[in-house]
């Protein structure tokens, strides 16, 4: 049986507070009359809106830098169909979650990262700025220059990702993951977000998973793809949330230190959500829950 109740669609589900403000987007979508309400159109529409205005500077231009002083983010898309699109790397593009569609739709590649990927954009007729860092974000970059000390704080640096899933009206699911990153993060780092099997998997019929936290440790898992592989084993979402985890922490050594946050949807509306850490909040519709957690 499964654990949480049955959501009819449309459904959107995305990670973290700011899965508020992308859900309502996402919903509108899927609730309007326009030809453009898809499960991929919801998820788009939703990451947009955190890419443009980011609260904890976590994602989209605003964001943070890594250490060099530079942001470069990461994005994702997928369906239930397999097809998918990746960019990483990419420094200078407001929508990184719209260029990661164009790459599933214009192109015969999943993955482009860094200048291929800007080079990409600009052919779509997708403006690249030039690097710069917001007001904020420098002034929080020369703090962090004085000391140099990367230690990621739970719930805070690995709040970290807007990653949502939607189940339109006509049965269709789509995945998506848009970010910085890490703070102050290695120039060239990637995490999992971009990563296809790891921050976001989508299958049909099955189900989809989203992933939000320390990539690295999602990375050395492919967790996505361990939940919803547990879903086609018979597990319900909630179990296969709880099943990845469970993984994630056999493998990754000291858990107190690191968060990760995962959400499962499948295509009856079932959802699970759980996490390494508690802290871990979601969005379920228009509504803001908390997970449960392995530690407390």
């Amino acid at each position: 049986m499964n654990d949480s109740p049955i959501t009819p669609p449309p459904v959107v589900l995305s990670t973290w507070s700011h899965g508020l403000p992308a859900n309502r987007a996402g919903l509108a979508v899927l609730r309007g009359s326009g030809p453009h309400r898809s499960a991929l159109d919801a998820v788009e529409a939703g990451c947009n809106v955190v890419e443009l205005d980011c609260p904890d500077m976590t994602v989209g231009l605003g964001s943070r830098p890594d250490r060099d002083g530079r942001v470069t983010l990461d994005a994702a898309v997928m369906q239930g169909d397999g097809r998918a699109g990746c960019v990483a790397f990419v420094q200078g593009v407001a929508h990184p979650i719209s260029l990661a569609r164009l790459v599933m739709e214009r192109t015969p590649h999943v993955l482009l990262v860094g200048e291929g990927a800007e080079q990409f954009a600009r052919e779509c007729g997708i403006n690249v700025a030039a690097p710069k860092l917001s007001p904020a974000a420098e002034q929080q970059w020369r703090a962090w220059l004085a000391e140099r000390k990367y230690a990621p704080k739970i719930n805070i640096e690995n709040h970290d990702t807007i990653s949502m899933l939607a189940l339109d009206a006509q049965g269709s699911m789509a995945a998506g993951s848009t970010t910085s990153g890490l703070a102050y993060k290695m120039h060239g780092r990637v995490g999992d977000s971009p990563i296809i099997g790891a921050g976001i998997f989508v299958d049909a019929p099955i189900g989809g998973a989203i992933c939000t936290g320390l990539g690295e440790t999602v990375l050395r898992t492919l967790g996505a793809l361990l939940a919803v592989e547990a879903m086609r084993a018979g597990a319900t979402p909630q179990e296969a949330c709880e099943h990845a985890i469970e993984r994630i922490i056999a493998k990754n050594p000291n858990p107190e230190n690191y968060q990760v946050g995962m959400l499962t949807l499948d295509f009856s509306g079932h959802t699970g959500a759980y996490a390494v850490q508690k802290g871990f909040n979601y969005a379920l519709q228009e509504e803001l829950l908390e997970a449960r957690s392995r530690f407390h």
